[in-house]
């Protein structure tokens, strides 16, 4: 298994490296803890929660590259407990569409159960956590892109040797799909010897109803 701490660069172009200063401009920056830092700060936290993107990814595989942010995620449903558990460390904002607005005090939760939270200590510290939320059903997780498909949060995450629930590669794959980027690619081609073949299956039977045309089944995901 690769060292750790050795890890591939990410390849952006110029176009990403752009869009990157453009957001940093606007939003401000970014220091983002890591999966084990993420579970230290939610010690106690009595609600499911679970590592997802490409943290993931690599949880799942020998890949070990450059990330940019952590995601993890909870259940719609919990985030006024979040932001109890959180309460004097962080401050919690909800961002529905790049517009940001605090929780906890006039806002206690959120009116999209599909937008995100991120996380840091005040206004001139960098966020440090990102929470794409998952919509759940009666408290059956859901996938934002297959909402019909409902599940026990058990079923569709494992828990690594470090103690942390991560969500199963292929359903991080197809979230990662859409925005065809290079790492995402990589992704990929690190996860799909490590699945088995009704998970590879459902991942490809899944990315062809929604982009027949994705290039990623025209490789080894569409035979």
């Amino acid at each position: 298994m690769p060292d750790r701490s050795q890890r591939l660069p990410l390849e952006r172009t110029p176009g990403e490296r752009d869009e990157d200063a453009a957001f940093l401009a606007l939003y401000g920056a970014w220091e983002p803890l890591e999966p084990a830092a993420v579970a230290h700060q939610l010690a106690g936290f009595d609600r499911p929660w679970w590592v997802v993107g490409g943290w993931a990814v690599e949880a799942a595989t020998d890949l070990r590259r450059e990330h940019e942010d952590t995601d993890i995620s909870i259940l719609a449903r919990d985030v006024p407990a979040l932001v109890e558990h959180v309460r004097g460390r962080w401050h919690v904002w909800n961002n529905v569409g790049g517009v940001l607005r605090p929780l906890g005090g006039r806002w206690t939760t959120v009116e999209d159960p599909a937008s995100q939270l991120w996380l840091r200590a005040d206004a001139t510290s960098p966020w440090v956590l990102d929470v794409p939320l998952t919509p759940d059903v009666d408290g059956l997780w859901t996938h934002k892109l297959v909402p019909d498909r409902t599940e026990r949060v058990e079923d569709v995450t494992w828990v690594a040797e470090d103690g942390i629930r991560y969500l199963h590669p292929e359903l991080v794959l197809l979230y990662k799909a859409r925005l065809r980027r290079p790492k995402d690619r990589l992704d990929l081609d690190a996860v799909l010897p490590t699945l088995p073949e009704r998970r590879r299956t459902w991942l490809r039977d899944a990315l062809r109803a929604l982009d027949p045309a994705h290039p990623w089944l025209e490789g080894p995901l569409g035979r």
